[in-house]
């Protein structure tokens, strides 16, 4: 089984500041995943050209099943409000994603609190330093019908605040072990893997910088499992971070035996 997880930047090159939908299905194309988990994902955003990122992941991977989930309404670091029921699916949305070449057995969706207060934050580009607003998280879980057995795989993408990053990742751990073993973890967390390590107690399954894309000096994409349950998901043979034509992030690729 072939893991990955993908901050998308909404599916931006930083080549020339667009998004194509062509550039998107080839960058997820070429890591050849069967299970992705995606962060920073559009859908009917004017930004993006009201494209469905998720979708287009999937036709990429000739995925069967996909699932969005939308963390807001509206546009970050524009106007944009909580998501909070499928009325709000008329709108433009931003979440998280999960795609899948394996069947689902069964979905959990939880949501996670952004902070109750504005937090310093560099600008791109030396834009010097702002105050925004946090936005909230969702975690998105699958138990997935594997060749190998079931995998319960989630996905989410936690905040940029000092501290509360870590309050959302003990609340993804907590929702995560309601789930069947084996669990694995995809996603931009915000946080180095010692410190995911040593707060979870979870395994990382790869180790590569990943941030930022041209020339990356941090990791903050992860792969992680559960150490509890014992139902193993194979050896890790294979690990990679590729530089693709999309995105601030690069991707984080495991391949198990």
């Amino acid at each position: 089984m072939r893991l990955a997880t993908f901050n998308l930047l909404h599916g931006r090159s930083l080549s020339d500041g667009t998004v194509h939908a062509d550039r998107v299905a080839a960058a997820v194309a070429a890591l050849d995943a069967d299970v992705l988990g995606l962060q920073e994902v559009d859908k009917a955003q004017p930004r993006s050209g009201l494209l469905d990122l998720t979708a287009i992941a999937a036709d990429a991977m000739n995925a069967p099943v996909h699932r969005f989930a939308a963390a807001v309404v509206g546009t970050p670091g524009e106007t944009w409000q909580p998501w909070r029921s499928d009325d709000d699916n008329l709108h433009p949305l931003y979440g998280i994603a999960l795609v899948s070449r394996f069947p689902v057995l069964r979905w959990q969706i939880t949501r996670l609190p952004g902070a109750p207060v504005r937090s310093p934050v560099l600008l791109p580009g030396g834009g010097g330093i702002a105050l925004l607003k946090d936005e909230p998280r969702v975690l998105l879980a699958a138990v997935i019908d594997a060749p190998g057995g079931p995998v319960t795989v989630a996905t989410t993408h936690l905040s940029f605040v000092p501290g509360w990053n870590l309050r959302q990742l003990r609340h993804a751990v907590r929702a995560l072990r309601a789930l069947p073993p084996p669990r694995v973890l995809l996603g931009d967390l915000n946080l180095p893997a010692a410190v995911v390590r040593a707060f979870t107690g979870w395994r990382p399954l790869g180790r590569a910088a990943t941030y930022p894309s041209p020339s990356p000096r941090a990791q903050l994409d992860h792969v992680l499992l559960d150490p509890r349950g014992a139902h193993p998901v194979g050896p890790v043979v294979q690990v990679c971070a590729p530089r693709v034509d999309v995105s601030d992030h690069r991707p984080l690729v495991v391949q198990l035996g």
